[in-house]
């Protein structure tokens, strides 16, 4: 097939660390970081999809104060100023190391770039902005226009009317499997970042174009 059009990143768990918030915290949440940090990713996931399924929305940020407050109350952590800290850091998450390094090297490429993320838009902007991604990038979509999250087709839609070019056009990047396997389905070459190389789900054995280890694997992949 010829070059894409575009690459699209998910954000969070692709580009962006979601366990670094609880990990600039970890020393006042003890042996219980680890579970706090999982269970609060879980929740939140697990809200966005109860929310499309039924029809609702609430933006991400206030699912993920909402995650957050399940995490810590499950396991016993009753901090506000820790809540109001953990929440700040997950504005500012780390970008994992080969995310700047990739995106320039397919910007060299005269590839468009983009993140579409379920986070809402200030969220965004701070994260990226944070992360040092911003002048990577040619897009930062968000599906709190459309209120509705991923998997949801129509979310997906929204980076091919960014760019112009239908589905086939653009290669995507998720570090979460559903998530891309919901791009697959509407017709992206997914490339599924497995950093943890656990074993194929979702389909994606047969529906992703590629598995990659780390990021740094795109670039000559595309070529």
């Amino acid at each position: 097939m010829p070059p894409p059009v575009a690459v699209v990143f998910d954000a969070y768990g692709t580009l962006l660390d979601v366990h670094a918030a609880v990990a600039r915290h970890a020393a006042r949440l003890g042996a219980r970081a680890a579970a706090v940090s999982a269970l609060w990713r879980a929740k939140q996931l697990e809200y966005s999809w109860i929310l499309s399924a039924t029809g609702d929305y609430e933006d991400f940020a206030a699912i993920t104060a909402r995650a957050l407050d399940v995490a810590l109350a499950t396991h016993g952590v009753a901090d506000a100023a820790l809540r109001a800290d953990l929440l700040a850091a997950y504005r500012s998450l780390d970008a994992y190391p080969d995310a700047a390094p990739t995106l320039a090297a397919l910007r060299a490429r005269s590839l468009g770039t983009a993140i579409l993320s379920n986070g809402e838009p200030a969220m965004l902007q701070e994260a990226v902005a944070a992360a040092g991604l911003a002048p990577l990038l040619d897009a930062v979509l968000s599906v709190h226009p459309l209120r509705r999250y991923k998997p949801a087709r129509e979310v997906y839609a929204l980076a091919t009317a960014q760019f112009g070019c239908q589905p086939h056009e653009i290669a995507f990047v998720s570090g979460n499997a559903w998530d891309a396997y919901g791009a697959a389905r509407f017709g992206f070459r997914v490339h599924w970042l497995n950093r943890a190389e656990v074993p194929a789900e979702y389909w994606l054995d047969r529906l992703a174009a590629a598995r990659l280890a780390t990021l740094s694997d795109l670039p000559k992949l595309l070529a």
